[in-house]
């Protein structure tokens, strides 16, 4: 069983891509989880449909298992739950993929394939912000799963 991270592009160097790292790092002790970039496509002479549907196949590519889309309109979790849910795929030894869009978001033949739709918030993110708010709630749920505390005070 692993845990699969898909994101269209990388992360912009910085405090953010140094969170995102620090948090994939410390999920990484709970999960076994792999993080796979791919490339996100030029937006010059392409209308936004072109561009999700380019990196649309290049997601559904670099998938294993089941797949979960973050996307603002699917079903929220609080992170007990979310937790939770990570177990029983555990548990049952489900290989799980979690795809990010890029700056123009998902295709909609990759919200077809998923077998979730999974909100972080009802707000769009920037594909960055959400990498760093999944890395970061993949951490919590291990800690939950195995009864130990946050470290709300660790930097990434």
């Amino acid at each position: 069983m692993k845990f699969r991270v898909v994101a269209v592009g990388r992360p912009v160097a910085g405090p953010l891509r140094d969170a995102i790292a620090g948090y994939e790092k410390r999920a990484a002790r709970y999960w076994p989880i792999e993080i796979a970039e791919v490339r996100a496509e030029p937006a010059k002479s392409r209308s936004p449909d072109e561009v999700r549907r380019r990196e649309g196949e290049r997601l559904l590519h670099r998938s294993v298992g089941a797949m979960v889309a973050l996307d603002e309109r699917g079903r929220s979790m609080s992170t007990d739950a979310f937790a939770r849910w990570l177990g029983g795929r555990r548990d049952r030894a489900e290989d799980t993929t979690f795809v990010i869009g890029g700056a123009f978001g998902l295709d909609d033949e990759v919200r077809k394939r998923a077998s979730l739709l999974l909100s972080l918030s009802p707000w769009t993110l920037p594909h960055d912000m959400a990498r760093l708010l999944l890395a970061e709630q993949l951490y919590r749920a291990g800690t939950i799963i195995r009864g130990e505390p946050y470290h709300k005070g660790d930097d990434p």
